[in-house]
């Protein structure tokens, strides 16, 4: 037992007081005569037995009554098993992820976990509210109240490390409280290793009653035909029983095409068959789980030239022709010595078709060029120096080459999962015409191969950036030394070397990815690309390459949907912006990694948790009730006993 005063308790001496009043009767007696006294003995006898016990008892109940109201002034308390955490920071961390878009038994987890804070939380409470998207330091419930109400979902997904990392920041002399709401979705155990020991770490974890879902997880270009695109959609599905899915195409808000489709699998692609033209829209799914991996937005530019050079000798380089045809291609080869240089900035792709040497004038435009998001293909000679190769590709990443050796190797295995391929072949095959080198340089990369030797030698790599990519063969392929002009891959190797997926792709970005675009754009020094819609318009960063400009979007949009590029007025190109759908999957919810630390149903039972374990108990009203008894209870005496 403690005391809130104990300087009080040096009253107790005053106890000696009732007994020193009781020890010398300081009251005088008068003498009375009597004529005969004995009848009245015996009486005198039993009263003066009886007096004593009065006297014993007073003093008892006025001993007690001073010590208990000594006590009660003093204010005794036992003191609360946590009140050493009486002077705790608290930290709410509110996740606000799109799969807190799920229902539980009282409505979508987010808006009912909103609720509770702004029913439950004391409005003396002080504390800071971190989300995925905004932070709200040192503040109290009714500060934040339109705030909260106003609370929208992030297309961040739940990183509860990084969340914790922020209050970790906040340097503080004392402890914190740390309560975290969350479903768990994506949830890791490694990533509560970020709490410190002393704090104090409260876990809510509501749950999701319907954990069916689907989504839409990509759109590509399935095949190009002259004057159609396929596209395929690809739509995941989580849980069990989808039967009947209504999905929609539509191209500016207008409906182009609807089906019905039916999950035999977790994962599904359905094609839709498009005009060869701008695309501007987006596909939808409708099903009775989360609501925003239902969309996907997407462009799909009108295809334009693609402007391609080769350099190296005209006769070596026929081949080309052949494949980059006038419909689709600007394409142009000129042997090295009659190069024009101011030509190379304004190309998507340059082929340096089995080139003896690389003058260092070219070699330096051409680092440029690849910075700036072009593509280069780089065939070697078979009179190529090793050393001098890999000086030029050092400007691009880590390969080398090897001394050449002669020897006859077959191309037999093709990385069907590289970009390069994705898209061309409906299924893996093995038994292909396979191409063959005479004499091969060896050729060593980080990356995977595209093409390989039977030896598991590399025959075709890259090197790929943010923007673009260095293909790299490993021997020279004119007809002499290979037969790899005449095989079937070819057409689609060199084709698709060349594109880029922002011009003849589908362009549709994930919002937070940070992911670069490139778009053909000749600005002044004052003007600047602005994005916008019919909701949202903000600015990207951006960098001038010559005839292009590269931007890098952070955070923005938003929302997901439809784009459009403008420079001033002038529609420069349009583009799409979607989710990230790593929060689709409800399934993934985690409770377990929260199973080192206190979880606790509800914000209320966390406050009165935290208000019960460090309140004090005050028992002094105890001792007030004692000394009016011990009142009472002499008044009793006074009047009772004789």
């Amino acid at each position: 037992m403690n005391f809130k005063h104990p300087e009080v308790l040096y009253f107790l001496f005053l106890l000696v007081i009732p007994i020193l009043v009781h020890l010398f009767q300081l009251r005088r007696f008068k003498k009375e005569y009597f004529t005969n006294v004995q009848f009245l003995k015996e009486l005198s006898i039993q009263t003066r037995k009886s007096s004593t016990i009065k006297k014993w008892l007073l003093l008892l109940t006025r001993l007690l009554l001073l010590a208990f109201l000594i006590l009660a002034f003093a204010q005794p308390f036992f003191a609360a098993k946590d009140s050493k955490m009486n002077t705790n920071e608290m930290y709410i961390i509110l996740d606000n992820s799109y799969s807190m878009q799920a229902k539980g038994k009282k409505g979508e987890l987010l808006k009912r976990a909103v609720q509770d804070l702004l029913e439950h939380t004391p409005e003396a409470q002080n504390f800071s509210l971190i989300t995925n998207s905004d932070n709200y330091w040192n503040t109290d419930i009714k500060t934040i109240q339109k705030d909260l109400q106003d609370l929208k979902y992030s297309a961040s997904a739940f990183r509860l490390d990084n969340l914790i990392a922020k209050v970790n920041a906040r340097k503080s002399a004392f402890n914190k409280d740390i309560i975290v709401i969350t479903d768990a979705v994506g949830l890791e155990t490694n990533q509560t290793k970020s709490f410190r020991k002393e704090d104090n770490v409260y876990f809510i974890i509501p749950e999701a009653e319907q954990k069916n879902n689907i989504a839409i997880d990509s759109v590509y270009i399935q095949q190009t035909l002259d004057s159609f695109y396929e596209i395929g959609i690809k739509l995941s599905a989580n849980g069990e029983d989808f039967k009947d899915i209504p999905i929609a195409l539509y191209n500016k808000n207008k409906l182009t095409a609807k089906t019905l489709i039916n999950f035999e699998t977790n994962t599904k692609t359905i094609n839709f068959t498009i005009p060869k033209e701008d695309f501007h829209g987006y596909v939808s799914v409708a099903d009775k789980g989360l609501a925003y991996d239902n969309t996907y937005y997407f462009s799909i530019s009108k295809p334009s030239l693609t402007n391609v050079i080769s350099i190296g000798d005209t006769d070596k380089s026929n081949f080309l022709a052949r494949i980059y045809t006038n419909d689709e291609f600007s394409y142009n080869n000129f042997p090295l010595a009659n190069l024009d240089y101011n030509l190379l900035e304004k190309q998507d792709a340059i082929v340096l078709n089995e080139l003896k040497e690389i003058p260092q004038a070219l070699q330096t435009t051409l680092k440029s060029f690849v910075t700036k998001g072009g593509n280069l293909i780089v065939i070697p000679a078979q009179e190529s120096n090793p050393t001098a190769l890999n000086s030029f590709l050092a400007n691009f990443g880590a390969m080398q080459f090897k001394t050449a050796t002669q020897a006859d190797k077959k191309v037999t295995k093709i990385n069907f999962n590289h970009p390069l391929f994705s898209s061309v072949f409906e299924k893996k095959i093995d038994n292909f015409q396979y191409p063959t080198t005479k004499i091969a340089f060896g050729l060593s990369s980080t990356t995977p191969s595209i093409l390989t030797y039977d030896d598991q030698s590399p025959f075709l790599t890259s090197l790929p950036n943010d923007l673009s990519s260095v293909y790299v063969f490993a021997a020279p392929i004119n007809k002499t030394n290979s037969n790899f002009q005449n095989s079937p891959l070819i057409v689609p190797t060199f084709y698709n070397m060349t594109q880029s997926s922002q011009k003849t792709g589908v362009n549709a970005l994930i919002i937070g990815e940070d992911q670069p675009f490139v778009v053909d754009a000749l600005l002044s020094k004052d003007e600047i690309l602005t994005v916008k819609n019919n909701t949202e318009s903000f600015i990207p960063v951006q960098q001038l390459l010559n005839t292009k400009v590269k931007m890098t979007f952070n955070d923005n949009p938003t929302e997901a949907g439809n784009f459009s590029i403008f420079n001033g007025t002038n529609l420069v190109q349009n583009i799409s912006f979607n989710y990230n759908r790593t929060e689709s999957n409800l399934a993934l919810a985690n409770p377990d990694a929260a199973s080192n630390f206190t979880e606790i149903d509800d914000i209320e039972t966390v406050f009165n948790t935290i208000q019960t374990d460090r309140t004090d108990t005050q028992i002094w009203k105890w001792f007030v009730i004692l000394a009016l008894l011990f009142l009472a209870l002499e008044v009793l005496i006074q009047k009772f006993v004789k």
